[in-house]
């Protein structure tokens, strides 16, 4: 089955005749569902350290107040009151809004890796590659090997890898998907060069939103990744593994890269 794709809100329809699958269109949900949660987990983070500051400060300014007056006191009491209610805010809302994700169980069980290998890229090159004229190339060095793990989860995460960087790839560039495992890990590394035209033209087809390939463009702080990447990330870190994104250099193109453990920690 396969779902024709309108575009989002003030983006530009993608070419007529494309379409995606039910599954590319479900992996594109849940990319946006990540995202979403992963910004409100910011938002909590970020907002808290100015908002303790400001409470701290309140106290230290009543202590050097005239305590006789009224309206200064009035004055200190509404910061401190503003302050706990923005507190409140955000446990009631963002807080309770990211809890789907916040804490993400796995359902485990023994897969072979070769044929998840197998079925993602083909997705993907089927949901957006073709469409883009950019080649999805693998270097496996799987065989047999197995992880024990949610199989279903990290096709997602690494779909979600392969799909960003076509994305973000010009017509006629190459994605290169490496994967290996070696005694305790599976690794997958996406390597890409970015063109930040490719990534925003409202004239080619795109699967992810067009606000989360904009985010993708800005400047990142250490160790942050795109917001779009963010299910990769949780995904990883569920199966007590790892991923890490790096931005093109004039050496080297971007990567994003993913570890996991043959054998999955439990969820957390």
């Amino acid at each position: 089955m396969t779902t024709s794709y309108a575009g989002s809100a003030g983006e530009q329809p993608a070419p007529s005749g494309f379409a995606v699958s039910e599954r590319t269109a479900r992996l594109r949900a849940e990319t946006a569902l990540f995202m979403r949660d992963h910004v409100l987990s910011l938002v909590s983070h970020d907002l808290r350290g100015p908002l303790n500051a400001i409470h701290s400060w309140a106290y230290v300014l009543e202590r050097k107040l005239d305590a006789n007056d009224a309206n200064a006191q009035r004055a200190v009491t509404g910061i401190r009151n503003g302050v706990d209610q923005q507190v409140k805010l955000l446990e009631t809302i963002v807080d309770a809004t990211r809890a789907e994700t916040k804490s993400l169980a796995l359902a485990c069980a023994p897969f072979p890796l070769h044929p998840l290998i197998d079925e993602t890229v083909e997705e993907v090159r089927s949901g957006l590659a073709r469409a883009r004229g950019v080649e999805v190339k693998v270097d496996s060095q799987l065989a047999t090997e197995q992880l024990n793990g949610d199989r279903e989860r990290l096709a997602g995460a690494l779909w979600v890898m392969l799909t960003f960087a076509v994305e973000a790839s010009a017509q006629g560039a190459t994605a290169a998907l490496a994967t290996r495992a070696d005694a305790t890990n599976w690794h997958a590394t996406v390597t890409y060069d970015t063109n930040a035209t490719a990534l925003n033209d409202p004239s080619l087809p795109h699967v992810l939103e067009a606000f989360a390939r904009k985010q993708a463009r800005e400047p990142r702080e250490a160790k942050r990744i795109a917001w779009v990447l963010a299910l990769c990330k949780r995904v990883a870190e569920a199966h007590g593994g790892s991923f890490e994104q790096s931005d093109a250099t004039e050496s080297a193109a971007a990567t994003l890269a993913l570890k996991v453990p043959l054998s999955a920690a439990a969820a957390r």
